[in-house]
């Protein structure tokens, strides 16, 4: 039973493991944390007793089919979350980069504790301080987890570095795997075991300042974004001022010449000049100026609209804007107002290669439910758009265009939804945003 015992234990960190990597995804849940819970504590340890039995019965070392499990939670785990397959994936190995410096650091202690243990699994108070190690750094990263990690899963604004970031705990995991002692007796000659030790430290707390830095250098990013966009929709109010204010200017000075313009009505129709009458209206009619667009209720959304819709004007793009929205929305006005814009801009550009004839442009958005907002947009083209295994890739650079992707980290953020297709000679973009309220249900 002892010798059972040993190999389960080192399979059952996959309970702390599990639990830390779910500990920033509450906002990303398929399903409620209760039900989770009662399903995942089963299956680790199903899954646990089941590595301990074939490491037991066929005498096999514990690392590899450790990680053979790990990868099956693993799946386990991306399945169970609503959210960019990079970041799930990324939170996941984050934790086994640091969970296989915990292992080296309980491989040392077990050559400590039972210098002439031969089996080729941790002696049983090595698995059991490994197990103890879990616990407590589940229970120190349980706050940088359910607020710091939380936050940056949340922003969409350095979403591009979890592509890459993956990198940096399998490098720490493949170093981990690289320096596990073949043969422990070799780990008694000379200094071999002071030095183990140290290096399995030090690669432990090297990780960790580089968490640190990673987090740190993603809250500057996102903060500098934040304030780019900030300044982007007070760049565009000032604009739209600008022309309002002189619209306003305009029809001030047309309101004042008003009075002679009867005047020479006036004079006109008792002239019965009636073809000279009907020229001065005509030309009185144009010079009336346009007072700008009055597009929507809520004035963030109706500034991104009115602004794009005087530039469809200025170009003599048709365009429909139907925009059902309250003054206050559940949805954050950042996020809503980034999205329009991005649609709006990419609808313009495509607008503008289009043959003038067969320009148009229908936006339309409406509250579906209280936590629920629906946008879409379309718009004609003329050419081809390049696309590959469903993403729309860019014009400009390589990769999917920036306009479409960060609308889909903005949508993906809340368990949204996007859809982006293209039939007829008519782009279609569907974008649908909740609110976090909404995504705990």
């Amino acid at each position: 039973m002892r010798e059972f015992l040993c190999p389960t234990l080192e399979f059952m960190i996959l309970l702390p493991w599990m639990l830390i990597a779910y500990l920033p995804m509450k906002q990303h849940l398929r399903i409620r944390p209760g039900r989770l819970a009662a399903a995942i504590i089963p299956f680790t340890i199903l899954l646990a007793l089941a590595g301990g039995s074939l490491c037991y019965f066929l005498s096999l070392k514990t690392t590899w089919l450790f990680f053979f499990a790990a990868a099956i939670a693993g799946v386990v785990y991306v399945r169970t979350l609503h959210i960019r397959k990079w970041k799930s994936i990324s939170v996941f190995l984050a934790v086994c980069g640091m969970y296989s410096c915990l292992g080296s650091m309980s491989r040392a202690l077990d050559l400590i504790l039972a210098p002439g243990n031969d089996s080729p699994w941790l002696s049983l108070r090595a698995a059991l301080l490994y197990n103890l190690m879990c616990w407590l750094s589940t229970g120190i990263s349980w706050r940088p987890a359910t607020h710091a990690v939380r936050e940056l899963l949340e922003d969409n604004t350095f979403a591009q570095t979890w592509y890459i970031f993956w990198i940096l705990p399998l490098l720490f995991t493949g170093l981990n795997l690289f320096m596990t002692p073949i043969h422990p007796e070799l780990m008694y000659l000379g200094r071999m075991m002071q030095g183990y030790i140290v290096i399995s430290f030090a690669l432990l707390t090297l990780l960790l300042l580089l968490y640190a830095m990673f987090y740190l250098m993603a809250a500057s990013l996102n903060r500098n974004d934040h304030l780019r966009q900030e300044n982007q929709f007070l760049a565009m109010q000032q604009k739209r001022y600008n022309s309002l204010r002189t619209a306003i200017e305009e029809t001030r000075e047309a309101r004042h010449n008003m009075r002679h313009h009867f005047n020479a009505l006036q004079n006109l129709a008792g002239q019965k000049d009636w073809e000279s009458l009907e020229k001065y209206l005509s030309d009185v009619q144009d010079s009336i100026p346009d007072s700008g667009l009055a597009l929507c209720d809520n004035a963030f959304v109706d500034t991104v609209a009115s602004h794009y819709g005087m530039l469809y004007r200025k170009q003599g793009i048709p365009f429909f804007f139907k925009l059902d929205l309250p003054a206050e929305l559940p949805v954050p006005k950042i996020d809503l107002c980034s999205v329009l814009s991005n649609l709006l801009e990419n609808a313009l550009e495509a607008s503008l290669k289009t043959e003038p004839a067969r320009r148009q442009i229908k936006v339309k958005a409406y509250m579906y439910s209280e936590h629920m907002l629906l946008l879409t947009v379309e718009n004609t083209f003329d050419g081809v758009i390049r696309e590959k295994d469903g993403v729309f890739l860019s014009s400009k650079r390589k990769g999917e265009g920036i306009g479409i992707q960060s609308v889909r980290r903005i949508a993906d953020k809340n368990g949204g939804y996007s859809r982006f297709f293209h039939e007829n000679g008519t782009f279609h973009a569907n974008v649908m945003l909740r609110t976090e309220s909404n995504t705990e249900k």
